[in-house]
């Protein structure tokens, strides 16, 4: 499938203007905000910008002084602001100066009469004392209209946690007392290590509100008990469609109190509770609930990887989506179904004619065994764990003292041998990338000159195919949450698409290298129905893009192409739940800002 992208310049001059309608960015220019001079060229383009909608300031850091001065701008232009996007906003900042500045922000917005849509301050490790200092901007008017609520990797612990559930309480019913009660739709809260307590606390909020339609609470190290506060919570939601609780211990147990509920969200469209150590006894009660003849017809994305479950419960998880018609996505790797597992699985869901969603088995174990002992062993030593790990409110305020920020560093973690791009191919983690020795750059670019000898077709084609593999490998690290890793993710994409598009360029390659790059993004259909699956993390590669397009190298057809397609996902005569919406918006956000071509 191939594209003139003249034509696509062409319809994209005739594009309507962002969602979000006007507004200020400054995402991703790492400024160094301290006094509040440094802060003017901000504040500048604040007063500038008539109805301003939303304020992009990611990636850049404010001191308190900084952010006194922005919150003076927000106070006289800040009215009309519903997008406060604020993440990745205080970098290398003390526990200090993160309140400060949180509660000079909120005021601004208080005294202009804002009214928000939504808040993001995601990736700022600030801890309990963060929620703290914005706790009394959560329960004011401001608040009242919050539709999305994003505070992913804020390491808010258990204290964290109920601080920001009494918050939003409060909210809810001061907002009720004047008729506009909170109804939030989207929650993410992933990263936080809010364990049981903070569940249970959220739980609380979630049963008040009623309206959420996505929450999203990955790696917070919550076991049963709070697993089923949150299902009881939920079942007054009834227009759920994104549930992820991806990498917390749900186990059997939880996954009885969530199968108890799942009935209550007609419009479920994901469910991700990969490396859940769900078990055979879990998978098989999620199987029933799901299974449930023209119950979730609108299911699309169901992840069970990495939950140790075993040969037995293969052809009921086939069966549970055999009616579920817009399934796109079922993920079952890494569990231990055996190969007679395996091929039951498969042959269920040809014979439904849902084989085309299973993703990649390679993980599995290759057992067919099956041990009772195995199954219900865990069990008791999930409760030992739950005790040794769940926090208690002491140990939140150790966690202030220390300072210690949420997923930093990977290094102080490896003592492993550097390791060859191979291995890095072969295993993409962010841990590998970190490990290659030497000029990686030149080490990439030599490795995907070796994948070319030997080939029949064009040499040519052959690199630009292989180069953009390696640069979606290495991309898909940008939105990393250790910091040593997405640093040197975004440093290595940035060369290596300079020398990827170069090399097109000089070797008339740039119509291929468009169609690839618009495929391996997954924004079309590859006509090469040899070609692997993507293997890469796509979140992670449209973030490394907001960067990249805006550099002096990046094509202004490549541009367009992206803009184009970023907004039309694969049309499949079904209804399709797109999980990297929130980046590829970010990413059009960026796109629209830049000139025409």
């Amino acid at each position: 499938m191939s594209f003139n992208f003249k034509e696509i310049s062409e319809q994209l001059n005739k594009a309507s203007s962002d969602d979000r309608g006007t507004g200020v960015s400054f995402s991703g220019k790492s400024l160094k905000l301290n006094s509040e001079d440094d802060a003017k060229e901000v504040c500048d383009e604040i007063k500038k910008c008539e109805n301003m909608g939303y304020l992009n300031l990611e990636g850049n850091t404010l001191g308190p002084d900084a952010a006194k001065a922005v919150a003076k701008a927000l106070e006289s232009h800040g009215s009309h602001l519903k997008y406060a996007l604020w993440k990745d906003m205080f970098t290398g900042r003390m526990k200090t100066e993160i309140p400060k500045a949180l509660e000079y922000l909120g005021d601004g917005l208080n005294r202009a009469g804002a009214r928000l849509v939504e808040l993001d301050l995601s990736d700022n490790a600030f801890g309990p004392i963060g929620i703290q200092a914005l706790a009394a901007f959560l329960r004011s008017n401001t608040c009242y209209t919050l539709r999305v609520l994003r505070l992913n990797n804020n390491g808010l612990g258990t204290a964290g946690g109920k601080m920001l559930a009494e918050a939003l309480l409060d909210c809810h019913a001061n907002s009720s007392k004047e008729g506009q009660p909170l109804a939030l739709r989207v929650f993410i809260a992933g990263r936080n290590r809010l364990e049981n307590k903070g569940a249970k606390a959220l739980a609380d909020v979630f049963e008040k509100l009623g309206s959420l339609e996505e929450v999203v609470m990955p790696q917070n190290g919550i076991y049963h008990p709070g697993i089923s506060a949150l299902a009881s919570g939920l079942s007054n939601n009834p227009g759920l469609r994104i549930l992820n609780l991806n990498d917390n211990t749900v186990g059997p147990k939880g996954a009885q109190a969530l199968a108890d509920v799942l009935h209550n969200f007609k419009a479920l469209e994901c469910l991700n509770l990969g490396d859940c150590l769900l078990k055979t006894k879990g998978a098989l009660v999620i199987a029933d609930a799901l299974g449930i003849q023209g119950n979730h017809i609108s299911l699309t994305e169901l992840n069970l990887a990495f939950n140790e479950i075993r040969t037995r419960a293969a052809e009921s998880l086939a069966r549970a989506v055999a009616d579920k018609i817009q399934l796109t996505s079922l993920q079952l790797d890494g569990n231990a179904f055996g190969k007679s597992g395996r091929t039951a699985l498969r042959n269920c869901l040809v014979s439904s004619e849902r084989i085309e969603s299973l993703g990649s088995l390679d993980e599995d174990a290759t057992d067919d065994e099956e041990s009772e002992d195995e199954e219900t062993g865990r069990e008791g030593e999930d409760g030992e764990e739950e005790k040794e790990t769940e926090g208690s409110d002491q140990d939140d305020d150790v966690y202030i003292e220390k300072e210690q920020p949420v997923q930093t560093s990977i290094q102080e973690k490896s003592m492993k041998k550097p390791i060859e791009v191979k291995e890095f191919m072969k295993s993409s983690t962010g841990e590998n990338l970190l490990l290659i020795e030497g000029d990686k750059v030149t080490a990439f670019l030599e490795y995907a000159k070796t994948l070319c000898q030997g080939e029949n077709c064009q040499e040519s084609e052959k690199y630009v195919d292989e180069l953009l593999h390696i640069v979606m490998k290495v991309s898909s690290h940008c939105g990393s949450g250790y910091a040593d890793v997405r640093i040197e993710a975004e440093r290595l994409t940035d060369l290596l698409y300079s020398a990827l598009f170069h090399y097109a360029l000089e070797n008339d390659q740039m119509s291929k290298l468009n169609n690839n790059l618009l495929v391996d993004l997954g924004l079309i259909k590859s006509e090469d129905k040899s070609g692997g699956k993507i293997d890469w993390n796509l979140e992670g590669c449209f973030k490394a893009l907001e960067k990249v397009v805006q550099k002096d190298y990046f094509p202004s057809l490549t541009k367009d192409a992206l803009k184009l397609f970023i907004e039309k996902p694969i049309k499949t005569g079904r209804k399709f739940v797109d999980p990297f919406q929130e980046v590829k918006i970010s990413l059009k956000a960026v796109l629209d800002k830049l000139p025409s071509t």
